[in-house]
């Protein structure tokens, strides 16, 4: 297949299929390689902890990725960018000579300044479990094995599943509904 043939066959695909994933499950995706279940973990706030309480909740999930070989753990920066908007503030600035402007584009960088503080530490965390197809898991039990050793998890839904792709192909932390299949709003809005 040539260059052009492969332009043209990736032109066709869906979303799902371009990404891999052939199917959403109720607490994961299916790919070609298996499974995948995600449980999306809460962080603690280290900065109200002792040092030792540190030190143990940096243990639990360093014992947790030691003994399980097979989890992954997704740490993924969910908060907006605004780089492009405050460079565009910036050039206004440079090039505005009413002091009225001038302060108003000052206000909304500093605004925007703002905003980007307050969600500095929007993070969120998930851990992945391949879903071995010879030894199958209940990921309810696996859940409360995972609130046993002390780790604040739930079951990822597939709203939690859609905003991670979303987060992580996109940089797209805002969207508050995503739609099951490319185009749906407009069908269903029609």
């Amino acid at each position: 297949m040539n260059r052009k043939q492969k332009k043209e066959l990736r032109e066709r695909q869906s979303t799902r299929q371009l990404m891999g994933i052939t199917q959403l499950t109720d607490h994961g995706v299916k790919t070609a390689k298996g499974e995948l279940v995600f449980f999306m973990l809460k962080p603690d706030n280290l900065s109200v902890l002792s040092r030792e309480g540190v030190h143990s909740r940096v243990n639990v999930l360093a014992d947790l990725l030691r003994t399980t070989h097979s989890v992954r753990l997704l740490a993924m920066d969910s908060k907006e960018s605004f780089l492009s908007n405050k460079h565009f503030y910036q050039e206004r600035l440079a090039q505005e000579t009413d002091p009225h402007i001038r302060n108003l584009l000052q206000q909304d960088m500093e605004h925007l300044d703002a905003i980007q503080a307050s969600t500095a530490s929007a993070r969120e965390f998930a851990l992945a479990y391949p879903v071995d197809k010879e030894n199958p898991f209940d990921p309810r039990y696996l859940e409360k094995s995972l609130l046993d050793r002390g780790l604040r998890v739930r079951l990822a839904e597939q709203k939690d599943i859609k905003r991670l792709l979303a987060v992580y192909y996109q940089r797209d932390a805002v969207t508050e509904q995503l739609p099951d299949f490319d185009g749906e709003e407009a069908v269903c809005d029609g």
